[in-house]
């Protein structure tokens, strides 16, 4: 099969338009049908079902469309490894973690990386959910759980609890809880039960449930949870990384916290010997080590 016509395959498969396809490989629209109605009569079958709204993959199409994802992702591995046989750090790093995580603890250090390594791009995913290294939906990952995936080298990078925080202008405003019965007089904020979460975090939450809780405020993600503790709205439920960034909040009820829970990062063994895998794994197990002092010498 023409290499080209499979390229233009793929980008009018992953944009669902001829123009917009068009548009990413900077040709006419005309120039991309063109080429679809060659490659479709080169294998004598439909790839794509045409309609008003656009176009949708036909059974062969999909197949396809498999097999050139599965290129793509190959050629993209190849091409990061031949950019990183060269000593500079440089080019595009797809790192995926929490929000919470990414938001409060690592985005704010991500200055010093730069500073090192001006010439590194850094997309940065957060989201809930465990995007597949092995296959290249991410180059590195910061988990809060071991991994589970097969061929991925990992780090244990921390341990951390979930733990009760509120800033001192709502507890001026409300009191100090003593015992877990005077949440009734607070308003709890804390990440919603139906969604992906920490287990350990969901666990504290349904234990503090079962207790006469006056209010709540739910989020589905910890960064929500501690801007609605920074604007003085109740008592939250957050990880204890952010104690040494944000040090003017409260911890509450000091003896009620989570299980531990594992920070691991993890990247795929074919990632090894990557310089900007390499120098990201290094700033943030230097980061951590920072932390860590920082917060002994607190204690």
């Amino acid at each position: 099969m023409d290499w080209d016509k499979l390229r233009i395959f793929h980008a009018v498969a992953d944009a669902g338009s001829l123009t917009h396809a068009g548009d990413v490989l900077h040709l006419s629209q005309s120039a991309v049908s063109r080429q679809i109605r060659a490659l479709e009569d080169s294998l004598s079958t439909t790839l794509f079902h045409r309609h008003a709204r656009g176009l949708i993959l036909t059974e062969q199409g999909e197949l396809l469309f498999d097999a050139t994802q599965a290129m793509t992702k190959r050629l993209d591995t190849a091409s990061a490894r031949i950019r990183d046989s060269e000593e500079e750090v440089f080019g595009n790093l797809r790192v995926t973690t929490t929000i919470g995580f990414g938001s409060i603890w690592l985005a704010p250090r991500l200055s010093k990386l730069y500073a090192k390594y001006p010439d590194l791009s850094l997309d940065l995913m957060l989201e809930e959910r465990v995007l597949d290294l092995p296959m290249r939906e991410a180059d590195v990952a910061i988990r809060m759980k071991e991994p589970s995936q097969a061929d991925l080298v990992r780090k244990r990078l921390m341990d951390i609890r979930m733990q009760l925080f509120a800033s001192p202008a709502y507890l001026e405003a409300n009191g100090t809880p003593k015992s877990l019965h005077d949440l009734a007089a607070h308003r709890l904020l804390c990440q919603s039960l139906d969604v992906t979460q920490v287990s350990a975090g969901a666990t504290l939450v349904r234990e503090l449930m079962t207790y006469d809780v006056g209010r709540t405020l739910k989020v589905n993600n910890y960064f929500g949870v501690l801007q609605g503790v920074l604007s003085d709205l109740g008592i939250g439920v957050l990880p204890d990384y952010l104690s040494q960034d944000f040090p003017q909040l409260v911890r509450v009820l000091p003896a009620v916290e989570s299980n531990e829970v594992p920070v691991f990062l993890a990247f795929p063994e074919e990632l090894r010997g990557s310089k900007r895998v390499e120098a990201f794994r290094d700033f943030v197990v230097e980061e951590v080590v920072a932390y860590r002092k920082a917060r002994q010498d607190a204690a």
